[in-house]
């Protein structure tokens, strides 16, 4: 009997990737980012000279992989990374979006994540795996398997779904599975065709403006509405996950949508959110929010491998530009943006756009505040603070120590 997970991304690669346009662009996002990695699993103090083993676990076409061997090459890093995954389709895809890069150092293994002892894998000191542990059986099995494959001192980023932005998904999967799941997987895709326009206005999943990912093409239909094996996670259950595979939860990706403050604008009820534990603010943020389709993580052995502003630390933009920076800030008193249709408005002090045209990567934040008239590092602090709340918290800016 054949594995019908398997099967589909066999059939439907995921996610669906044109190795062509590697020519004209890298796919780049969380988690993973080396930046991101160094940041949040390191405290931003990796020796980057030493060599860095990595594993892609459920690589799918190759997003992660060519994401990190393309970012370790240009840095020149010594890098050793492993793509594994069931799908051969999806294995061929990845294959050739690195051959057309000219990439040398990655190795492609076809398994299971849950066989990493027994293929004789272990000892890295990163772990991707984004969007696989909730397509498990066993997702407990999974992450523990990822965790006894660490070096020490590593970490592993993840991506699981989260539960309250799929609302209406599940009913909907399993009215699928009603219709039109005995008919072969091409079929049940045109009757999935079928069906969405024709929804009722009642209907959860039309009423969910969260998910649009069955609109980017056919795998991502499948992917999303006619997957067999599928789970959504809250908070909580999430962090019940890490801590039985002996890990915990270094940060979520992007932090501020977790801290409840973004939602509650009282100050009676901002204070009592503020009195929780961090994990019982980071679920209670959820809950306000209800809009989290999927939560991205890092993942550690350790706590407190997360950088921290400092005076010797250099700030890093990830992926933003300076300037860009500092002159949106200047028009607009602040950062405006939105989380999943969540309008978000971060105000910041008038001196921070003087400090943001300084973070070029190479300044350290004390020569950051002299160059600013700074006296004291305190009073610098206070106008960076907020900075850094918003910047950190929709994951733009790091830490390298």
């Amino acid at each position: 009997m054949t594995d019908p997970v398997q099967d589909q991304y066999e059939a439907y690669p995921y996610p669906g990737r044109n190795p062509a346009e590697e020519a004209t662009r890298l796919v780049t996002g969380s988690p993973s980012r080396v930046l991101e990695i160094d940041h949040y699993l390191f405290g931003g103090r990796r020796d980057w000279s030493q060599p860095f083993r990595v594993l892609v676990a459920g690589g799918g076409t190759g997003d992660a992989t060519v994401m990190l061997a393309q970012q370790l090459h240009d840095k020149g890093m010594k890098a050793e990374i492993t793509y594994l995954d069931l799908s051969t389709a999806s294995r061929r895809i990845a294959e050739q979006r690195i051959k057309i890069r000219g990439l040398t150092n990655v190795t492609f293994l076809s398994g299971s994540l849950l066989a990493l002892a027994e293929m004789g894998l272990g000892g890295f000191d990163y772990i991707d795996c984004c969007g696989v542990l909730h397509h498990l059986p066993d997702p407990d099995a999974g992450l523990a398997s990822l965790a006894g494959a660490l070096a020490p001192g590593g970490g592993i980023g993840i991506m699981v779904y989260g539960e309250y932005g799929r609302a209406g998904l599940y009913p909907l999967q399993a009215a699928l599975q009603q219709l039109a799941g005995d008919l072969p997987l091409k079929e049940q895709v045109a009757l999935a065709k079928k069906l969405l326009p024709a929804l009722p206005v009642t209907n959860g999943f039309r009423n969910n403006r969260f998910l649009g990912d069955h609109r980017r093409g056919d795998a991502e239909l499948v992917d999303l509405l006619l997957h067999r094996q599928d789970r959504a996670y809250t908070v909580p259950q999430l962090a019940e996950l890490v801590a039985g595979a002996g890990l915990q939860i270094a940060s979520f990706i992007e932090p501020l949508r977790y801290d409840p403050s973004l939602y509650l604008t009282d100050p009676v009820l901002a204070k009592r959110a503020a009195s929780l534990p961090a994990p019982d603010q980071a679920a209670l943020a959820e809950r306000l929010a209800g809009n989290m389709k999927l939560h991205i993580a890092y993942l550690s052995r350790e706590s407190g491998t997360v950088a921290q502003p400092a005076p010797e630390a250099i700030p890093l933009f990830i992926e933003w530009e300076a300037e860009t920076v500092a002159k949106a800030v200047q028009q607009q008193g602040g950062i405006k943006g939105a989380f999943d249709g969540l309008p978000v408005t971060l105000p910041l002090p008038r001196q921070a756009p003087a400090i943001l045209r300084l973070i070029d990567g190479t300044r350290r934040m004390d020569a950051i505040r002299q160059e600013t008239g700074f006296t004291d590092w305190e009073n610098f602090m206070a106008v960076f603070r907020p900075v850094w709340r918003a910047l950190n918290g929709i994951n733009r800016l790091a830490l390298r120590h």
